[in-house]
């Protein structure tokens, strides 16, 4: 097993957050091909693990106690090589899994900072949203025996890593964790209303939007030009009508009012970037690599974003302010900036709670722009 602990040594050494993970361990593996199915798999548990909570561990622990003690507090399968090593470390360690986060940290109401960090300690499922033949798409996923639970009727949760690519047709479902569907439920978009999604992203919310209502008219804009082509492309393997598209950065009101006008519209969402926090488990490094000091930066820039697009919205419309954050400082906090600055009124917020079903959680607030009084 000597070569195994070189490979997570050298991986732990080299690995800088940069890129995220998976795609880091694909490249790795890829680059030493020598490595068999079952050392891959016990290399990515011991990266993931390791990204998971090995800040809650003591420093006096050599990096062989680290692994295995991730790899066991995660619910890892431990070798049984390890096996006596580890009862050692247990009988001498108590992790601390405060360590994971600054305590100065406030969480917004809906998630308890305990039951957070313990969700850290595992992956998430993987969950789809049905487009269309629900019924062809559970048989083909019951013909190939992948366990299902219906979340409801459309969402689906599946067991992580299962590779639905191969077993669906592509138009017939969409990759998207079931709390981001449930923000699909605060919508209620109808026909020919007009809608701005002003960080789009790929497009999952986009998408969402026009599913549930093909007939409304879509602005995206989103500040990468590679995001807004993938966004393009999904459009087209949907084949929905393509929205109205910008590449423009929001936070600069005047590049805004550049790309669209004065337009206004009567509903905008605007799924600001954010710690993603409410995603660590599914994405461990961003957490191992995550300063406190970077919060203020990201609220600073969700206040930029939703007072600019704001002024877009028309009188007696809506604005829907959405992070995947469970940090109180980007969430409640930007919301009540924003209702000083703009004038809007907070009708309705709520944090969508994902641990129970292994899914991420995110935040969402309605906004509404008061009426014009004659």
């Amino acid at each position: 097993m000597h070569y195994i602990w070189q490979h997570i040594a050298f991986i732990i050494e080299t690995y800088t957050g940069e890129i995220p993970l998976a795609p880091f361990l694909k490249n790795y593996f890829k680059q030493h091909s020598k490595l068999g199915s079952r050392d891959r798999r016990l290399l990515s548990a011991m990266a993931y693990s390791w990204y998971r909570c090995s800040k809650s561990l003591p420093a006096k622990l050599d990096l062989e106690q680290k692994v295995i003690l991730c790899l066991s507090l995660c619910n890892q399968e431990v070798p049984g090589i390890f096996a006596e090593r580890l009862q050692a470390v247990k009988e001498d360690i108590q992790p601390v899994l405060d360590n994971l986060i600054s305590d100065k940290i406030t969480f917004s109401g809906g998630i308890e900072k305990e039951e957070w960090l313990n969700s850290l300690l595992a992956q998430p499922q993987l969950f789809i949203r049905i487009r269309k033949d629900n019924g062809k798409v559970i048989s083909l996923l019951n013909n190939q025996s992948v366990p299902i639970k219906f979340i409801t009727d459309t969402c689906l949760s599946l067991p992580n890593g299962c590779k639905v690519d191969s077993i669906l047709p592509e138009d017939t479902y969409v990759v998207q964790d079931a709390s981001s569907q449930a923000t699909g439920e605060w919508f209620q978009p109808k026909k020919n209303d007009q809608w701005y999604d002003c960080c789009c992203g790929a497009g999952g919310k986009s998408i969402l939007l026009k599913d549930l209502q093909p007939g409304l008219r879509l602005t995206v804009t989103d500040a990468r030009d590679s995001i807004i082509r993938n966004l393009q492309q999904r459009f087209k393997t949907y084949r929905m009508v393509m929205p109205v598209v910008h590449v423009v950065d929001v936070t600069n009101p005047g590049l805004l009012m550049k790309a669209i006008g004065a337009k206004q519209f009567d509903n905008i969402i605007c799924d600001a970037p954010c710690s993603g926090s409410g995603t660590w488990a599914r994405t461990p490094e961003q957490n191992y690599y995550f300063k406190a000091s970077a919060i203020e930066q990201f609220a600073s820039r969700q206040k930029a974003i939703a007072i600019n697009v704001s002024r877009h919205v028309k009188p007696g419309g809506y604005l829907f302010y959405i992070t995947c954050s469970v940090f109180r400082a980007e969430n409640e906090a930007v919301v009540e900036e924003v209702v000083k600055a703009t004038g809007m009124v907070l009708v309705n917020s709520e944090l969508i709670n994902g641990i129970g079903i292994k899914a991420d959680s995110m935040f969402i607030a309605k906004l509404q722009r008061p009426e014009l009084v004659n």
